[in-house]
């Protein structure tokens, strides 16, 4: 196949984790003033499509430069949700609706649907993984990624009373040294199996933007 891109522009005015600062891109110097263009970024290491590292969230956790470059070479597994009925507003992703075996894949590729509504206010309302799904993916031994920002049920008004508090679903997979690459962009056209090449920026920290590409 040929690589297809799985990231997300990161640009202002994207979405970002509730409470996160936004992503900013001002001229530090102009065509017009210097004769050259220079662009200041700034935004978390949590922004876009990225990857987590288990510092993220565990207390001892390894931070992105205790790992080589090829750790982040995935052989993935599509798992497609999205197919059929789909799945509701917030719904719990659950072990039933996983594999039970991976075979030799090392991440699953969520795909819940929500990549579709990207830009829009129900993004936020993903469907998640409860912690014995996230412990079931880690005990597969393998890394997530997912169409939505986060494994756990993030933050709205529309939360519901039953969900999970905290990020059971990050300490689950974080804590079992399993990566988390948020934010993909999973069109419908993946073949079932690939190689998911997510390389993150070098920098030694919990987490960072990475430039995802299908192969």
């Amino acid at each position: 196949m040929e690589p297809v891109d799985l990231t997300r522009r990161l640009e202002p005015g994207m979405p970002v984790y509730p409470g996160d600062p936004g992503v900013s891109a001002e001229p530090s110097a102009t065509m017009d003033e210097e004769g050259y263009r220079v662009t200041g970024l700034s935004f978390t290491t949590h922004v876009g499509t990225h990857v987590d590292a288990p510092a993220h969230m565990e207390p001892e956790g390894a931070t992105l430069d205790e790992y080589g470059i090829a750790d982040f070479r995935f052989d993935a597994r599509l798992v497609d949700l999205a197919d059929g009925d789909g799945l509701e507003r917030r719904e719990p992703i659950t072990p039933a609706m996983l594999p039970d075996d991976a075979g030799d894949a090392d991440l699953l590729a969520i795909r819940t649907g929500w990549g579709d509504y990207w830009g829009d206010e129900r993004y936020f309302d993903h469907p998640y993984l409860p912690p014995a799904a996230a412990r079931h993916v880690a005990d597969l031994g393998c890394a997530v990624g997912l169409d939505a920002i986060n494994p756990d049920p993030t933050p709205t008004p529309r939360a519901s009373d039953d969900e999970p508090e905290g990020v059971p679903a990050h300490h689950e997979l974080l804590g079992a040294g399993r990566f988390i690459v948020e934010n993909l962009a999973l069109g419908g056209d993946l073949p079932e199996r690939f190689t998911l090449r997510a390389y993150p920026l070098r920098v030694d920290a919990d987490g960072a933007p990475v430039r995802a590409v299908a192969e």
